[in-house]
């Protein structure tokens, strides 16, 4: 099944990007910051009379349904497709130099693994780059898979969390239950409680009281991760993003209108209605069941977020000199650094060894501040870029891959 719409072992050049997946990264960024920053604000975390004696609890109720409707799940859908993609380009090119591509990716692989565990472990506890980085050691098994068994192995992928979820809801068995039991050891062990756990980061008096509530966190994530099927759902987006790159669909976009059309409306036409009731199902406790929410997430979540890659596409084809995309494309070029960049200033914001803004702000309010950081990263990106071949992060990562210095300066 081809789709064609159309050691030198050194990392990808300027001249050798694609600047479409640099805007594509910068909107899932974007996008990834606006899911975030009700956890890093602790509003997420407040109890129900809390959130409704805010000020802007009405404003706040559309926001919080909108952000199901519109962003959550479909930003990473699309990051985790871009991974996908950048893997089969760093393969291709490692073919075409006769370099050691497998060897580059492992020590890449484990690179960022580690980059993710002092993540989780230092800084936020919601963190994904452990995950891409321990499946993405699996990518290079994928790499003789045709096609045909690459799409037929995504789809499988995605759907299985319909299967595993009805299988919980007979038999009962709970398979994070002894990542929650150590979770509740160790908010035991550090006093954080029912009462105290929607404000002590904001409470906190040092960073110590900060990593006790990320160990804590940690397990958490682990639980979120397992429970909803996490490990499935991002590979097999990173075999659909595989798929994708493997027939260079990006390198020939105006070829690919067709295509892209298609995508597009299938995604808004099937996705946003879907979507919408997943949303109602999020709001009002899962009326449907475990497995019928998770059904909607299926059928909702990914076709909408291929529907806005798809979608972004189609407008860079048609105005690909506007602003807007030389600005989205800046964070997305320094993906790594502006991800880490954002828990950073969202601990700088709302943590109580920041200024403390944390569990006081509504929803809208803090998808406001969010928009706001990533215009802070874009506008950081743009001038950093003027001078720097690479992000602060994205230099490390490739020097750590690579076992050499590269240059960082422009001209250098």
């Amino acid at each position: 099944m081809k789709v064609n719409c159309s050691d030198d072992s050194s990392p990808v050049q300027g001249g050798e990007r694609y600047p479409i997946l640099d805007v594509l990264r910068g909107l899932a960024l974007f996008g990834i910051c606006l899911a975030n920053f009700p956890e890093f604000s602790l509003y997420s975390f407040l109890p129900q009379e809390a959130v409704a004696a805010m000020p802007t609890a009405g404003a706040d109720r559309v926001v919080r349904a909108l952000q199901y409707v519109l962003v959550d799940g479909k930003f990473y859908t699309m990051f985790s497709i871009l991974f996908g993609i950048g893997f089969s380009i760093m393969m291709a090119n490692a073919e075409r130099r006769h370099a050691d591509g497998f060897r580059i990716f492992y020590r890449r692989m484990a690179v960022l693994l580690a980059i993710g565990f002092l993540h989780l472990m230092f800084l936020w506890s919601g963190d994904i780059l452990m995950l891409y980085a321990a499946l993405g050691l699996l990518l290079p098994w994928c790499r003789r898979v045709s096609n045909r068994g690459l799409l037929s192995a995504a789809a499988v992928l995605l759907l299985l969390p319909v299967v595993l979820d009805a299988a919980k809801e007979v038999s009962g068995f709970e398979p994070s239950a002894s990542v929650v039991r150590a979770q509740r050891y160790f908010c035991d062990k550090f006093g954080i409680t029912e009462e105290n756990f929607a404000v002590w980061l904001r409470d906190a008096g040092g960073y110590g009281d900060v990593f006790r509530f990320l160990v804590q966190g940690a397990f958490v994530r682990m639980q979120e991760l397992i429970d909803g099927n996490r490990f499935f759902k991002v590979m097999g987006l990173f075999l659909l993003g595989f798929w994708i790159g493997r027939n260079r669909l990006y390198a020939d976009l105006e070829r690919c209108r067709p295509l892209l059309r298609k995508v597009a409306m299938f995604g808004f036409s099937a996705g946003l209605p879907v979507s919408v009731l997943y949303a109602w199902s999020s709001l009002n406790g899962h009326p449907w069941g475990l497995a019928g929410h998770s059904a909607l997430y299926a059928f909702g979540v990914f076709p909408l977020g291929l529907a806005y890659m798809a979608a972004v596409c189609l407008w860079y084809v048609r105005w690909r000199e506007c602003a807007v995309f030389r600005l989205l494309a800046a964070p997305g070029r320094m993906a790594l650094s502006n991800y880490i960049g954002q828990s950073v200033l969202g601990m700088a914001v709302f943590y109580g060894i920041g200024f403390g803004f944390g569990a006081g702000m509504g929803l809208s309010q803090v998808m406001a501040v969010a928009a706001g950081v990533f215009l802070f990263e874009m506008a950081f990106s743009v001038f950093w870029l003027r001078f720097f071949r690479f992000g602060p992060l994205e230099w490390v990562w490739r020097m750590l891959t690579y076992g050499k210095r590269l240059p960082l300066l422009k001209g250098e």
